[in-house]
Formats: C-alpha cells, structure tokens, sequence
C-alpha cells in the first residue's frame, strides 16, 4: 500500500502536519502556564516582595495586637485584594495558624485549601519554628496542579502564614482552548494536506508514471511512443532526456540487430567452421560448417575439452592477450582441419573462438603439385638422357661407326626430341586451359560425322595391330554446337588408348546415341583394363597405371587430363562406363546446345 508514490507523499504531508501542530500545541501550552506562573509570582512579590516592608511590616503589627488578630490581617489582606489578583474564584488568600498550620480565616472556605500541605507551606512553617521572617515558601512546579505563596507572619507571641493560593483553572481552560484551536487547526491541516498531497502527487507523480509506462514500453521494444514534454522544469528535461535515450537505444539496438545478422548470415553460410565456447569452456556458437567438417552434429551441452582440448589446452587459451593467437591441426576421418584459436575477450565474461578450415583439397592439391613436378621432370629427363647418351657417342666415334648405325642413332634422337616437344605441346595446351587464355571456336557440326572420321583415321593403327575396330552407328545422329577439332581430339585419345593399350588381335567397338539433350559415345576394348583402385585417378596428369608400358608405347600420361578439360568446357563428361570382363569402356557425354561464348575469358 504503501509502496506508492501517493500514499507516500500523503503520508509525509500528514506525519508533517501532525508533528507541527503537536510541536506548536505543546510550545503554547507551556509557554502559556510558563506565562502565568511568572505572572504570579511577580504579582507575590510586587505585594510581598523586599521593597514592600512597609506592608509586611503592617503585617507582623497587626499579628502583635492581643484583640482578633486575625480580622485585622484580612482586612489588610482585603485592602491589598486587587493587587494581589485575588478573584474569589480561582485565586484566594487564607490565613493559617503559623504552627499547625490549621485554617483560621480566608476569602474562601477551608475547602479550598489543597488535601496535602504544599512544599511552600511546609517552608513557611519551618521559617517560623526557625524564627526566620525572611524565608518565604515561594517555590514553583510548573506540573503542580496549583500556583502558591506562602508568607511567614510573626508579631508578638503569635505567628500567622498568608497563604496566596490559585488553582490553574485559568490556565487550564485557556489550556483546553488553545488544545481545542490546535485540534481544529490540526483537522483543517490534514484536510488541507491531503488535497495538497492529491495535487502535488499527480504534478510530479503523473509525468514519473508515464515515464515508467514509456520505460516499459522501451523495456518490451516498443519505441515509437514518444512521451510528451508538458513542462519545462525537471521533470520535463527528464522526459526529454528519456525521448532522446529511447531514440539513441533504437538506433543503437538496430545497428546491433543488423550486425547480428550480418554475422548471423555470415556464420550460417560462411564455407569455414566457427565455433564459440564461454569462459566455463561450454558451448556459444557452431555453425552448419563446423557440424559438416567435424562431421558430426555437436550438442547444445559440449565442452572445449570434449572437442578441442587435445589441440590446445583451454586455460592456457584463456591466458592468451589479444591479438596473440595459437594454430593447431586435427584430423577428422580423412579430413585435415586446420584451426585457429583466439579469445574473444579479455574479461571474465569472454571466451575462446575456434575457426576451423578444411585444408584437405590444399594438401592433396600440394601433394599432386609436387608429384606433377616429379612426373614433368622424370618424363623430361629419360629422353635428354638419351638424347644426350646418342649425341655423345656419335661425337666421340669420330667417324667410326657405320652410317647405318649413326642413322639409327639419329632417329632416335629424333624420336626423343619429338617426344619431347609432345610433353612440352601437352603442357602448354593444359597451362592454357588453366589459365583461360584457350578459346573455343564454336561451330554446328554433324556428331556422327566427327566420330566416322576419327574412326577412319585409326582403322590402319587398328589394323597393324590385327585389332577388329568396329563402329555401329545409329540411324541418325543430331548437329552438335562445339569446337569440332578440339573434341575430335578427345576421340582421338580414347580410341587411341584403346587400341594402344589392347593386345594384339583385340576387338575394340564404338557405339553412339542420344537423348533429347545430349548425345553420347562410347569406346569399349577387351585390352588390359584399369584396375579399380586406379580408375579415380586415370583422369590425374601424368597418372598411368602401367608406367613402363606407357612410355614404351609414348605416352606422357597428359591425355585424358587434356580430354578432361575439354570435355568440361563444352559442359559434358568423359567417365569410366562400367564393363563386364576383360577390358576398359570410356563414355563421352556433350550436350547438343553450347551458348556461344569463349571457353574462358582472355585476360
């Protein structure tokens, strides 16, 4: 209840009022019965004070006469009534007997007197028992019920007390007004509180409750409310501030939510793996190409440890300071990653980010680099070798070796340099492909014609060998669009393989086809055939399966990699068909459409 700002400023306006007016009451009240006691006892002591001895001198004669001394007194004391106050009322005199104390005469009743002896009394008593006139009972209380003056007369053998007495009734009916004035006061106040609490709490609570609305607006996302500024003190620079704020904190939860999802998108289809652990080593952030190359589906609930901890321990990441960073590798099945591992952040609430790169293609593609390299300069060398072994021993016959022979060793070196200049063509046909700079002269041309004619230009290759080369071909045959000579290489080289690599006497079979798209041709022999762990790699440069037969026969193992390029550039495949016994079938797929485009931009 009283958690409202409302009821709090209510409160306080009401526990304000009440303690000013209790403070106000209680200062009056005291000030007041302060008041009249001074006042009394200035009045005892204008009458009976030290410069009025001519009046208690008066006093004590009267006391001395032998006759009724008591009249006397009260005649004195009637004589002196205005001066002393005394209003028969509240205020009276009594003469008491200076000894006992007993009532003797008074301008009221013995009843008046109080049930007790007084303090003041009891020191007039005592002064006269003592003999000492000059003690007078003048001693005030203010919490006594009563005001009091009690006065020690002596003449003669007698001895009377003047007894001044006033009973507060004065005092406290002023008392019971003024408390009854407070009260009012006090009632008004609260009344006047309590509106002014009312009025003063919607002025400064209603723009606080429309701020907390609008807080919780921005809390919930919602910052199109702007609070209206409807004054121009405090609160209204607050409400202002607050527009302002809610205006920079959309803006700024914008740009985050942007940069969120940029990295959100970049983490989802970036090809590398990331993956982020928290301080505590559990598990942030794993995108779909760290499941992919970890080759598994990592769980909400694992750990640096579980995953990474073998490559580097997780404490001594976290002691790592940015921008410093640690690399490691691991393999995953057959697959090298290659990681990078760096903290995020160098406080308690940073963590660890793993990048994670598939360098499994690099490696292999170094692996063949440097085979390439090996295979360019073995297959370079054995002719130079010979070469230069034939040139040597003609030059250093000096004439002595029959013509005959000097011919022979010619021709070799011929055969040598020629095969040397088709492994340097082969490489620079493939170093075009590579880069691009070899164009395709795109043509419509008869498919079955292309194939006829490179049938036709190995019929007598087959026929020297004793090979039966047959082509079956179907009744019709659509125009292609392609570079006619550069895929009549192709053809050239399947069939060429075929019967280089058929013993003697084989049966080689070409058959063609098409579909409604492309068209088709196969090359099918009962040769040597490729074993199968070697028919991935048939298509690899300079990759043989029979190494010493292919240069005994002139191949540079460069081919079917040409082939393959070419074939890939018309948008086609040459593959491995699958065959039943003895022997190899190699399939050429094109496509009857090609857009007119060069096989690759020129630089």
């Amino acid at each position: 209840m009283f958690r409202s700002l409302h009821m709090k400023l209510t409160l306080i306006l009401l526990l304000l009022i009440t303690s000013l007016m209790a403070v106000v009451g209680a200062f009056l009240t005291t000030s007041v019965t302060s008041f009249y006691i001074d006042t009394f006892y200035q009045e005892m002591d204008s009458v009976f004070g030290s410069d009025q001895r001519e009046f208690i001198t008066s006093l004590r004669n009267e006391a001395a006469q032998a006759e009724d001394p008591v009249a006397g007194l009260q005649n004195i004391l009637e004589g002196r009534a205005g001066s002393l106050g005394i209003d028969y009322r509240t205020r009276n005199y009594f003469i008491l007997d200076g000894v006992s104390g007993a009532y003797l005469s008074g301008s009221a009743d013995e009843t008046a007197l109080p049930r007790e002896q007084s303090v003041n009394l009891l020191t007039a008593r005592n002064a006269i028992i003592q003999k000492d006139e000059t003690t007078v009972g003048d001693s005030s209380d203010i919490t006594a019920e009563y005001m009091d003056v009690a006065v020690p007369i002596m003449g003669g053998d007698n001895a009377f007390i003047i007894y001044i007495l006033d009973n507060k009734d004065t005092v406290s009916g002023l008392n019971s007004q003024l408390f009854l004035i407070i009260m009012q006061s006090l009632i008004i106040g609260l009344l006047i509180s309590v509106l002014l609490s009312f009025l003063l709490s919607k002025t400064m609570v209603g723009p606080i409750e429309k701020l907390t609305a609008g807080a919780e607006s921005v809390a919930a996302g919602n910052f199109d409310n702007e609070l209206p500024v409807e004054s121009t003190d405090e609160i209204g620079i607050l409400t202002g501030t607050f527009n302002e704020m809610a205006g920079v904190l959309q803006a700024t939860l914008a740009a985050v939510e942007n940069e969120r999802n940029k990295l959100d998108t970049l983490f989802l289809h970036m090809t590398d793996g990331v993956v982020a652990f928290d301080h505590d080593g559990a598990l942030i952030h794993c995108n779909p190409a760290a499941n992919t190359m970890l080759q598994r589906t990592v769980p909400a609930d694992c750990t640096y440890g579980e995953l990474f901890g073998s490559v580097y321990p997780f404490e001594q990441m976290l002691e790592l300071q940015r921008p410093n960073y640690a690399e490691g590798e691991m393999l995953v099945g057959d697959r090298t990653l290659e990681l990078y591992l760096a903290p995020f952040s160098d406080q308690a609430s940073g963590g660890v980010l793993i990048v994670l790169h598939d360098v499994t293609e690099q490696h292999r593609n170094e692996e063949r680099r440097k085979e390439f390299v090996a295979n360019v300069s073995h297959e370079l060398r054995t002719p130079l070798t010979n070469v230069r072994s034939y040139a040597e021993t003609l030059r250093d016959a000096n004439g002595d070796i029959p013509q005959d022979t000097a011919n022979g060793f010619l021709d070799i070196i011929i055969t040598e340099a020629d095969r040397m200049t088709h492994i340097v063509q082969d490489l620079l046909t493939l170093s075009r492909l590579d880069s691009g700079k070899a164009e395709l002269v795109l043509s419509r041309f008869p498919f079955g014609d292309a194939i006829e004619s490179v049938t036709r230009a190995n019929a007598l290759n087959a026929k020297q060998r004793g090979h039966e080369l047959v082509y079956a071909p179907p009744e019709s045959l659509p125009l292609i669009v392609g570079d006619r000579s550069r895929l009549e290489q192709v053809m050239m080289n399947i069939l060429g393989n075929a019967i280089k690599y058929t013993p003697d006497g084989g049966h080689i079979r070409i058959t063609a086809g098409s579909t409604e798209d492309t068209v088709w041709m196969e090359v099918c022999d009962d040769g040597i055939g490729i074993p199968e762990k070697d028919r991935e790699r048939i298509f690899d440069r300079f990759y043989r399966v029979d190494k010493a037969r292919s240069r005994e026969s002139g191949g540079t193992g460069l081919g079917l990699s040409i082939a393959r390029e070419i074939v890939q550039r018309h948008h086609g495949a040459i593959e491995l068909a699958p065959h039943e016994g003895p022997g190899t079938t190699v399939r050429l797929t094109l496509p009857i459409a090609q857009e007119r485009v060069e096989l690759s931009k020129s630089n």
